[in-house]
């Protein structure tokens, strides 16, 4: 990695000479590198089942997530990029996590409105979870009561850390 060195001939760029992940700064801090896999953002998206399902999208094999109308969900939609994991949500009375869907497309106009501040993004199916996971066995499992989906109940579109994609999916093969 280089880092920009300010000289009086201009910017030029110079080899990182600071400590590696794990050694000590000068100043006694330890750098932590984070594993690779939780650099890849993952999020949670909710739908009404009777409105659209995770049998739908197994079905059509593609879909456009659009009639988003809240700020911060509309701008968690524009933050996912393509390849990014999405675990999709039943809400209503259902209330599980059903599968594991991709970004396949990121953010653009949302087609179902003609007020460009919406957006929308394509997923795709990748798979469906042995088991579905309840809200009630999310709630009781002491490493995801931080997570969105439990303290912002009604946002449709969040973030969740890697540990909390992980967790939620091994409940899943149970």
């Amino acid at each position: 990695m280089q880092l920009p060195e300010r000289a009086e001939e201009g910017l030029r760029l110079r080899p990182w000479p600071g400590p590696l992940a794990g050694e000590r700064t000068p100043t006694g801090f330890v750098l932590i590198a984070p594993p690779l896999s939780s650099l890849m953002p993952h999020w949670l998206v909710k739908t009404e089942p009777s409105t659209y399902s995770w049998s739908q999208l197994l079905a059509e094999k593609r879909a456009c997530w659009d009639g988003v109308r809240n700020a911060q969900a509309r701008n968690n939609l524009v933050a996912m990029k393509v390849g990014d994991q999405v675990l999709l949500y039943h809400s209503g009375d259902d209330r599980c996590v059903m599968g594991i869907a991709k970004v396949e497309r990121a953010a653009y106009q949302d087609p179902t409105t003609d007020d460009a501040r919406w957006m929308c993004v394509d997923l795709v199916p990748m798979r469906e979870l042995s088991a579905p996971v309840t809200l009630a066995t999310i709630k009781g499992q002491t490493d995801l009561i931080e997570i969105a989906l439990v303290r912002q109940s009604r946002l449709s579109v969040m973030p969740l850390p890697a540990d909390a994609f992980r967790s939620i999916v091994a409940l899943g093969k149970k």
